[in-house]
Protein backbone atom coordinates (compact mmCIF):
# COMPACT_ATOMS: atom_id res chain seq x y z
CA UNK A 1 0.00 0.00 0.00
CA UNK A 2 1.25 3.27 -0.75
CA UNK A 3 -0.31 6.94 1.34
CA UNK A 4 -1.71 9.74 -1.05
CA UNK A 5 -0.52 12.61 1.06
CA UNK A 6 -0.63 16.34 0.92
CA UNK A 7 2.30 17.85 -1.22
CA UNK A 8 3.76 20.91 -0.43
CA UNK A 9 2.42 23.44 -2.45
CA UNK A 10 4.85 26.71 -1.30
CA UNK A 11 6.94 27.77 1.91
CA UNK A 12 4.12 29.32 3.31
CA UNK A 13 0.86 27.23 2.83
CA UNK A 14 0.24 24.50 6.06
CA UNK A 15 -3.13 23.56 5.18
CA UNK A 16 -4.97 22.83 1.91
CA UNK A 17 -9.15 22.46 1.30
CA UNK A 18 -10.07 19.06 -0.71
CA UNK A 19 -11.73 20.50 -3.37
CA UNK A 20 -13.21 17.21 -5.26
CA UNK A 21 -11.91 14.14 -6.08
CA UNK A 22 -11.37 13.12 -9.56
CA UNK A 23 -11.80 9.26 -8.98
CA UNK A 24 -13.59 6.78 -6.74
CA UNK A 25 -12.57 3.93 -4.37
CA UNK A 26 -12.08 0.94 -6.11
CA UNK A 27 -10.86 3.08 -9.26
CA UNK A 28 -8.07 1.39 -11.72
CA UNK A 29 -6.00 4.55 -12.48
CA UNK A 30 -2.66 4.98 -14.44
CA UNK A 31 0.52 6.48 -13.25
CA UNK A 32 0.41 10.00 -13.25
CA UNK A 33 -3.10 10.54 -13.87
CA UNK A 34 -4.99 13.02 -11.40
CA UNK A 35 -6.93 11.81 -8.60
CA UNK A 36 -7.60 14.73 -6.59
CA UNK A 37 -7.81 18.75 -6.04
CA UNK A 38 -6.35 20.53 -3.96
CA UNK A 39 -7.24 23.79 -2.91
CA UNK A 40 -4.82 26.57 -1.25
CA UNK A 41 -5.16 30.15 -0.07
CA UNK A 42 -3.78 31.04 -3.33
CA UNK A 43 -4.63 28.61 -6.71
CA UNK A 44 -5.75 24.99 -7.20
CA UNK A 45 -2.77 21.87 -7.44
CA UNK A 46 -3.56 18.46 -8.22
CA UNK A 47 -2.82 15.26 -6.73
CA UNK A 48 -1.88 11.95 -9.28
CA UNK A 49 -1.20 8.76 -9.46
CA UNK A 50 2.25 7.77 -8.28
CA UNK A 51 2.22 4.58 -10.52
CA UNK A 52 -0.31 2.29 -11.98
CA UNK A 53 -3.30 0.97 -8.97
CA UNK A 54 -6.42 1.39 -7.59
CA UNK A 55 -7.70 3.72 -5.22
CA UNK A 56 -8.56 1.85 -2.07
CA UNK A 57 -9.50 4.00 0.35
CA UNK A 58 -10.46 8.20 0.56
CA UNK A 59 -9.50 9.42 4.05
CA UNK A 60 -10.03 12.75 3.30
CA UNK A 61 -13.72 13.82 1.86
CA UNK A 62 -14.19 16.67 -0.42
CA UNK A 63 -14.30 20.50 1.29
CA UNK A 64 -12.36 18.97 4.40
CA UNK A 65 -9.45 20.26 5.38
CA UNK A 66 -5.44 18.35 5.79
CA UNK A 67 -2.55 19.52 6.80
CA UNK A 68 0.65 19.68 4.21
CA UNK A 69 2.24 15.41 4.72
CA UNK A 70 -1.19 14.62 6.09
CA UNK A 71 -3.05 11.32 4.71
CA UNK A 72 -5.85 11.61 2.45
CA UNK A 73 -6.10 8.45 1.06
CA UNK A 74 -4.34 4.71 0.09
CA UNK A 75 -3.61 3.34 -2.83
CA UNK A 76 -2.24 -0.04 -4.29
CA UNK A 77 -0.23 -0.38 -7.25
CA UNK A 78 -1.17 -2.95 -9.87
CA UNK A 79 -1.54 -4.04 -13.25
CA UNK A 80 -4.01 -2.98 -15.49
CA UNK A 81 -5.87 -6.27 -15.51
CA UNK A 82 -6.47 -7.62 -18.75
CA UNK A 83 -10.05 -9.47 -18.05
CA UNK A 84 -10.91 -6.32 -17.03
CA UNK A 85 -12.42 -6.91 -13.16
CA UNK A 86 -10.83 -4.15 -11.19
CA UNK A 87 -10.92 -1.93 -14.36
CA UNK A 88 -15.07 -2.56 -13.67
CA UNK A 89 -14.37 -0.85 -10.30
CA UNK A 90 -14.36 2.37 -11.66
CA UNK A 91 -18.01 1.72 -12.44
CA UNK A 92 -20.68 1.25 -9.53
CA UNK A 93 -19.53 -0.93 -6.93
CA UNK A 94 -22.28 -3.35 -7.57
CA UNK A 95 -21.27 -3.52 -11.36
CA UNK A 96 -17.95 -4.36 -10.32
CA UNK A 97 -18.96 -6.94 -7.96
CA UNK A 98 -21.03 -8.64 -10.62
CA UNK A 99 -17.74 -9.23 -12.74
CA UNK A 100 -16.41 -10.79 -9.69
CA UNK A 101 -19.48 -13.18 -9.02
CA UNK A 102 -19.74 -14.19 -13.02
CA UNK A 103 -19.27 -17.90 -12.02
CA UNK A 104 -22.14 -17.81 -9.37
CA UNK A 105 -25.10 -16.53 -11.81
CA UNK A 106 -24.59 -16.55 -15.53
CA UNK A 107 -28.05 -15.93 -18.03
CA UNK A 108 -30.28 -18.78 -18.62
CA UNK A 109 -30.77 -18.23 -22.31
CA UNK A 110 -29.45 -16.62 -24.88
CA UNK A 111 -32.62 -14.54 -25.77
CA UNK A 112 -33.36 -11.32 -24.41
CA UNK A 113 -35.57 -11.63 -21.69
CA UNK A 114 -38.81 -9.30 -20.99
CA UNK A 115 -37.39 -6.30 -18.59
CA UNK A 116 -40.30 -5.08 -16.48
CA UNK A 117 -39.64 -1.85 -15.42
CA UNK A 118 -38.70 -2.12 -11.67
CA UNK A 119 -36.37 -4.24 -12.46
CA UNK A 120 -34.69 -1.93 -15.41
CA UNK A 121 -34.39 0.61 -12.52
CA UNK A 122 -32.29 -1.56 -10.31
CA UNK A 123 -30.08 -2.55 -13.30
CA UNK A 124 -29.59 0.84 -14.24
CA UNK A 125 -28.55 1.77 -10.51
CA UNK A 126 -26.06 -0.76 -10.80
CA UNK A 127 -24.95 -0.61 -13.80
CA UNK A 128 -26.03 -3.29 -15.43
CA UNK A 129 -27.10 -5.67 -18.37
CA UNK A 130 -30.66 -7.66 -18.02
CA UNK A 131 -28.79 -10.35 -20.33
CA UNK A 132 -25.92 -11.10 -17.14
CA UNK A 133 -29.13 -11.95 -14.71
CA UNK A 134 -31.05 -14.98 -15.14
CA UNK A 135 -34.70 -14.39 -15.47
CA UNK A 136 -37.33 -16.20 -12.83
CA UNK A 137 -40.76 -14.26 -14.01
CA UNK A 138 -43.52 -16.21 -16.20
CA UNK A 139 -42.87 -15.96 -19.84
CA UNK A 140 -38.69 -15.09 -18.84
CA UNK A 141 -39.56 -11.70 -17.59
CA UNK A 142 -36.66 -10.45 -15.78
CA UNK A 143 -37.99 -9.57 -11.98
CA UNK A 144 -36.70 -6.68 -9.66
CA UNK A 145 -36.31 -9.63 -7.47
CA UNK A 146 -34.05 -11.27 -9.73
CA UNK A 147 -31.63 -8.05 -9.62
CA UNK A 148 -31.86 -7.54 -6.21
CA UNK A 149 -30.97 -11.22 -5.45
CA UNK A 150 -28.34 -11.25 -8.25
CA UNK A 151 -26.26 -8.03 -6.61
CA UNK A 152 -26.91 -10.27 -3.67
CA UNK A 153 -24.78 -12.88 -4.90
CA UNK A 154 -22.56 -10.56 -6.59
CA UNK A 155 -21.32 -9.13 -3.08
CA UNK A 156 -21.19 -12.95 -1.26
CA UNK A 157 -19.22 -13.89 -4.16
CA UNK A 158 -16.18 -11.47 -4.24
CA UNK A 159 -14.55 -13.37 -1.03
CA UNK A 160 -13.96 -16.60 -2.73
CA UNK A 161 -13.11 -14.68 -6.02
CA UNK A 162 -9.38 -13.61 -4.82
CA UNK A 163 -7.56 -16.16 -7.48
CA UNK A 164 -9.63 -15.13 -10.25
CA UNK A 165 -8.57 -11.42 -10.27
CA UNK A 166 -5.93 -11.37 -8.27
CA UNK A 167 -4.62 -9.53 -4.97
CA UNK A 168 -4.63 -5.61 -5.82
CA UNK A 169 -8.77 -5.91 -7.43
CA UNK A 170 -9.66 -8.35 -4.18
CA UNK A 171 -8.32 -4.76 -2.10
CA UNK A 172 -10.48 -3.05 -4.24
CA UNK A 173 -13.53 -5.60 -4.14
CA UNK A 174 -13.24 -5.53 -0.22
CA UNK A 175 -13.36 -1.86 0.01
CA UNK A 176 -16.54 -1.63 -1.85
CA UNK A 177 -18.66 -4.51 0.11
CA UNK A 178 -20.58 -2.17 2.35
CA UNK A 179 -21.98 -0.27 -0.97
CA UNK A 180 -22.37 -3.12 -2.85
CA UNK A 181 -25.08 -4.62 0.44
CA UNK A 182 -26.46 -1.12 0.98
CA UNK A 183 -27.09 -1.28 -2.90
CA UNK A 184 -28.91 -4.79 -2.32
CA UNK A 185 -31.28 -3.66 0.43
CA UNK A 186 -34.52 -2.60 -1.10
CA UNK A 187 -35.10 1.29 -0.45
CA UNK A 188 -37.42 3.16 1.50
CA UNK A 189 -40.01 5.64 -0.06
CA UNK A 190 -39.54 9.19 0.98
CA UNK A 191 -43.30 9.33 1.73
CA UNK A 192 -42.94 6.70 4.55
CA UNK A 193 -39.57 8.45 5.93
CA UNK A 194 -41.20 11.57 5.94
CA UNK A 195 -44.11 9.80 7.84
CA UNK A 196 -42.14 8.71 10.49
CA UNK A 197 -42.02 12.48 11.52
CA UNK A 198 -39.63 12.07 14.51
CA UNK A 199 -36.01 13.05 14.40
CA UNK A 200 -35.75 12.84 10.56
CA UNK A 201 -35.14 16.73 10.34
CA UNK A 202 -37.93 16.62 7.74
CA UNK A 203 -40.53 19.32 7.72
CA UNK A 204 -44.40 18.38 7.24
CA UNK A 205 -45.78 19.31 3.53
CA UNK A 206 -46.70 22.92 3.29
CA UNK A 207 -44.89 24.03 6.01
CA UNK A 208 -42.10 26.71 4.95
CA UNK A 209 -38.39 25.69 4.63
CA UNK A 210 -36.78 27.37 6.90
CA UNK A 211 -33.31 24.90 7.02
CA UNK A 212 -30.07 26.10 6.89
CA UNK A 213 -26.42 24.74 4.90
CA UNK A 214 -23.25 24.75 6.96
CA UNK A 215 -20.27 24.58 4.98
CA UNK A 216 -17.18 25.59 5.13
CA UNK A 217 -15.47 28.88 3.64
CA UNK A 218 -12.99 27.24 1.05
CA UNK A 219 -9.30 28.60 1.12
CA UNK A 220 -9.00 31.05 -1.75
CA UNK A 221 -12.67 32.81 0.00
CA UNK A 222 -10.79 32.90 3.09
CA UNK A 223 -7.41 34.39 1.68
CA UNK A 224 -9.92 37.04 -0.07
CA UNK A 225 -11.49 37.92 3.10
CA UNK A 226 -8.36 38.54 5.08
CA UNK A 227 -6.55 40.29 2.30
CA UNK A 228 -9.84 42.67 2.12
CA UNK A 229 -10.00 43.48 5.83
CA UNK A 230 -6.27 44.21 5.77
CA UNK A 231 -6.43 46.75 3.14
CA UNK A 232 -9.54 48.29 5.11
CA UNK A 233 -7.47 48.55 8.28
CA UNK A 234 -4.02 49.29 6.95
CA UNK A 235 -4.56 51.71 4.00
CA UNK A 236 -6.02 55.15 3.91
CA UNK A 237 -8.25 54.14 0.82
CA UNK A 238 -10.09 56.74 -1.47
CA UNK A 239 -12.10 56.43 -4.59
CA UNK A 240 -12.50 59.15 -7.22
CA UNK A 241 -14.47 59.02 -10.19
CA UNK A 242 -14.40 59.84 -14.02
CA UNK A 243 -16.58 58.39 -17.18
CA UNK A 244 -14.88 57.67 -20.55
CA UNK A 245 -16.86 58.01 -24.14
CA UNK A 246 -15.87 54.37 -25.45
CA UNK A 247 -16.86 55.34 -29.26
CA UNK A 248 -13.30 55.72 -30.55
CA UNK A 249 -12.75 52.26 -29.08
CA UNK A 250 -15.37 50.61 -30.38
CA UNK A 251 -15.51 52.19 -33.59
CA UNK A 252 -11.31 51.02 -33.95
CA UNK A 253 -11.74 47.39 -32.81
CA UNK A 254 -14.73 46.73 -35.39
CA UNK A 255 -12.59 48.07 -38.09
CA UNK A 256 -9.62 45.68 -36.87
CA UNK A 257 -11.15 43.44 -35.65
CA UNK A 258 -11.80 40.42 -38.05
CA UNK A 259 -8.17 41.28 -39.05
CA UNK A 260 -6.63 41.04 -36.21
CA UNK A 261 -8.13 37.99 -35.22
CA UNK A 262 -7.17 36.49 -38.60
CA UNK A 263 -4.03 37.40 -38.13
CA UNK A 264 -3.32 36.34 -34.32
CA UNK A 265 -5.94 33.90 -33.96
CA UNK A 266 -7.31 35.72 -30.79
CA UNK A 267 -10.49 38.40 -30.52
CA UNK A 268 -9.76 41.90 -30.14
CA UNK A 269 -11.51 42.61 -26.67
CA UNK A 270 -11.79 45.83 -24.81
CA UNK A 271 -9.19 44.75 -21.89
CA UNK A 272 -5.98 45.31 -23.75
CA UNK A 273 -6.65 48.67 -24.64
CA UNK A 274 -7.74 49.19 -20.92
CA UNK A 275 -4.17 47.72 -19.97
CA UNK A 276 -2.14 49.87 -22.37
CA UNK A 277 -4.06 52.92 -20.46
CA UNK A 278 -3.20 51.72 -17.25
CA UNK A 279 0.76 51.33 -18.52
CA UNK A 280 0.55 55.12 -20.24
CA UNK A 281 -1.47 56.33 -16.84
CA UNK A 282 1.40 54.26 -14.28
CA UNK A 283 4.32 55.54 -16.28
CA UNK A 284 3.33 59.30 -15.97
CA UNK A 285 2.70 58.65 -12.32
CA UNK A 286 4.68 56.53 -10.67
CA UNK A 287 3.17 56.66 -6.78
CA UNK A 288 0.12 54.65 -8.24
CA UNK A 289 2.82 51.52 -9.13
CA UNK A 290 4.58 52.03 -6.26
CA UNK A 291 4.13 50.62 -2.28
CA UNK A 292 4.58 51.39 1.25
CA UNK A 293 7.08 49.03 3.10
CA UNK A 294 8.38 49.72 6.24
CA UNK A 295 9.19 53.73 6.16
CA UNK A 296 9.93 53.32 2.34
CA UNK A 297 8.22 53.67 -0.68
CA UNK A 298 8.96 50.91 -3.45
CA UNK A 299 9.13 52.51 -6.86
CA UNK A 300 8.28 50.16 -9.89
CA UNK A 301 10.02 50.51 -13.33
CA UNK A 302 7.70 48.07 -14.50
CA UNK A 303 4.07 47.30 -14.48
CA UNK A 304 2.99 44.00 -13.73
CA UNK A 305 -1.21 44.00 -14.04
CA UNK A 306 -3.58 41.75 -12.07
CA UNK A 307 -6.45 41.73 -14.22
CA UNK A 308 -9.81 40.49 -12.02
CA UNK A 309 -11.41 37.42 -13.22
CA UNK A 310 -14.81 35.41 -11.57
CA UNK A 311 -13.64 31.70 -11.71
CA UNK A 312 -15.06 28.49 -10.39
CA UNK A 313 -13.84 29.19 -6.93
CA UNK A 314 -14.37 32.87 -6.94
CA UNK A 315 -12.97 36.13 -7.84
CA UNK A 316 -9.34 35.44 -8.74
CA UNK A 317 -6.47 37.75 -9.79
CA UNK A 318 -3.72 36.44 -12.12
CA UNK A 319 -0.87 39.00 -13.27
CA UNK A 320 0.29 39.94 -16.19
CA UNK A 321 4.01 40.03 -16.37
CA UNK A 322 5.89 43.22 -17.96
CA UNK A 323 2.89 44.70 -19.58
CA UNK A 324 4.43 47.51 -21.10
CA UNK A 325 6.32 45.46 -23.41
CA UNK A 326 3.17 43.34 -24.44
CA UNK A 327 1.04 43.63 -27.71
CA UNK A 328 -2.46 43.94 -27.99
CA UNK A 329 -2.43 39.85 -28.97
CA UNK A 330 -0.10 39.34 -26.25
CA UNK A 331 -2.70 40.56 -23.52
CA UNK A 332 -6.06 39.49 -25.37
CA UNK A 333 -4.35 35.59 -25.78
CA UNK A 334 -2.84 35.51 -21.90
CA UNK A 335 -5.96 36.93 -20.70
CA UNK A 336 -7.78 34.22 -22.01
CA UNK A 337 -5.53 31.20 -21.17
CA UNK A 338 -5.48 33.09 -17.54
CA UNK A 339 -9.77 32.69 -17.91
CA UNK A 340 -9.62 29.44 -18.84
CA UNK A 341 -7.37 28.21 -16.36
CA UNK A 342 -9.53 29.49 -13.51
CA UNK A 343 -12.68 28.08 -14.98
CA UNK A 344 -11.24 24.67 -14.80
CA UNK A 345 -9.81 25.90 -11.08
CA UNK A 346 -5.85 25.27 -12.77
CA UNK A 347 -4.46 28.41 -11.96
CA UNK A 348 -0.67 28.10 -10.03
CA UNK A 349 0.08 30.02 -6.91
CA UNK A 350 2.79 31.79 -9.82
CA UNK A 351 0.16 33.21 -11.72
CA UNK A 352 -0.98 35.22 -8.65
CA UNK A 353 1.47 36.41 -7.03
CA UNK A 354 3.17 39.91 -7.31
CA UNK A 355 1.27 42.31 -9.38
CA UNK A 356 1.71 46.33 -8.99
CA UNK A 357 -1.58 47.24 -10.09
CA UNK A 358 -4.87 46.06 -10.40
CA UNK A 359 -7.81 46.14 -13.02
CA UNK A 360 -11.34 45.13 -12.15
CA UNK A 361 -13.87 44.88 -14.54
CA UNK A 362 -17.44 44.36 -12.93
CA UNK A 363 -19.04 45.97 -16.26
CA UNK A 364 -19.04 42.36 -17.43
CA UNK A 365 -21.66 41.17 -14.72
CA UNK A 366 -24.21 44.71 -15.03
CA UNK A 367 -22.53 46.81 -12.61
CA UNK A 368 -22.87 50.49 -13.25
CA UNK A 369 -20.92 52.14 -10.39
CA UNK A 370 -18.78 51.06 -7.81
CA UNK A 371 -15.39 51.38 -5.20
CA UNK A 372 -13.10 48.27 -5.47
CA UNK A 373 -10.83 47.43 -2.87
CA UNK A 374 -7.28 48.22 -3.77
CA UNK A 375 -5.15 44.34 -3.28
CA UNK A 376 -2.23 45.14 -0.79
CA UNK A 377 0.59 45.54 -0.45
CA UNK A 378 -0.28 47.31 -3.87
CA UNK A 379 -1.75 50.88 -3.75
CA UNK A 380 -4.43 51.50 -6.88
CA UNK A 381 -6.84 49.58 -8.28
CA UNK A 382 -8.85 50.32 -11.36
CA UNK A 383 -12.69 49.59 -11.42
CA UNK A 384 -14.59 49.31 -15.04
CA UNK A 385 -18.12 49.09 -15.37
CA UNK A 386 -21.30 48.89 -17.88
CA UNK A 387 -21.23 50.71 -20.93
CA UNK A 388 -24.35 52.30 -21.21
CA UNK A 389 -25.88 54.79 -24.20
CA UNK A 390 -26.53 58.30 -22.34
CA UNK A 391 -27.30 61.89 -23.63
CA UNK A 392 -23.76 64.05 -23.16
CA UNK A 393 -23.08 67.46 -24.34
CA UNK A 394 -20.88 67.33 -27.39
CA UNK A 395 -19.44 70.28 -29.05
CA UNK A 396 -22.89 72.15 -27.69
CA UNK A 397 -24.93 69.81 -29.54
CA UNK A 398 -26.82 66.76 -26.62
CA UNK A 399 -25.55 63.66 -28.23
CA UNK A 400 -25.76 59.47 -27.33
CA UNK A 401 -22.91 57.86 -26.84
CA UNK A 402 -21.80 54.88 -25.30
CA UNK A 403 -20.56 56.22 -21.75
CA UNK A 404 -18.77 54.13 -19.36
CA UNK A 405 -18.12 55.05 -15.41
CA UNK A 406 -14.31 54.75 -14.19
CA UNK A 407 -13.23 54.71 -10.65
CA UNK A 408 -9.79 54.84 -9.45
CA UNK A 409 -9.33 53.76 -5.62
CA UNK A 410 -6.15 54.73 -4.37
CA UNK A 411 -4.15 54.62 -0.88
CA UNK A 412 -4.00 58.28 0.20
CA UNK A 413 -0.65 57.77 2.38
CA UNK A 414 1.42 57.61 -1.18
CA UNK A 415 -1.07 59.31 -3.96
CA UNK A 416 -2.24 62.26 -3.54
CA UNK A 417 -5.84 63.49 -4.70
CA UNK A 418 -4.25 65.69 -7.44
CA UNK A 419 -2.09 62.65 -8.83
CA UNK A 420 -4.93 60.08 -8.49
CA UNK A 421 -7.53 62.27 -10.57
CA UNK A 422 -5.24 63.13 -12.73
CA UNK A 423 -4.15 59.70 -13.22
CA UNK A 424 -7.68 58.76 -14.13
CA UNK A 425 -8.10 61.92 -16.69
CA UNK A 426 -5.16 60.20 -18.37
CA UNK A 427 -6.71 56.71 -18.45
CA UNK A 428 -10.00 58.84 -19.88
CA UNK A 429 -7.77 60.80 -22.11
CA UNK A 430 -6.02 57.59 -24.06
CA UNK A 431 -9.46 55.69 -24.50
CA UNK A 432 -11.14 58.46 -25.86
CA UNK A 433 -8.15 58.94 -28.40
CA UNK A 434 -6.29 55.79 -28.92
CA UNK A 435 -3.79 56.78 -31.13
CA UNK A 436 -1.47 58.48 -27.84
CA UNK A 437 -1.18 54.92 -27.25
CA UNK A 438 1.63 54.44 -30.47
CA UNK A 439 2.15 57.83 -30.46
CA UNK A 440 3.16 58.53 -27.04
CA UNK A 441 1.64 61.64 -26.32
Amino acid sequence: MIDIVVPSVGESISEVQVSKWLKKEGDWVASGTDIAELETEKASVQVSAPEDGILVKITKQSEEFAMVGEVIATFQPAAKPAGGATASAAATPAAAAASVAAPVASPTSSEPSRVMPAAQRVLSENQLEASQVPASGPGGRLLKEDVTKFVSQAANAIGSAATAVGAAAMEAAKAIVPEVVAAAKPSVPATSTAALGTGTGLVQQGTPNRSEEIKPMSMIRRTIASRLVQAQHSAALLTTFNEVDMQPVMTLRNKYRDAFQERHGVKLGFMSFYAKAACEALRRFPSVNAEIRGNNIVYRNYFDIGIAIGGGKGLVVPVLRNVERMSFAEIERTIGDFAAKATANKLMPEDLEGGTFTISNGGIYGSLLSTPIVNPPQSGILGLHSIQERPIALNGQVVIRPMMYLALTYDHRIIDGREAVTFLKTIKEVIEDPSRLFLEV
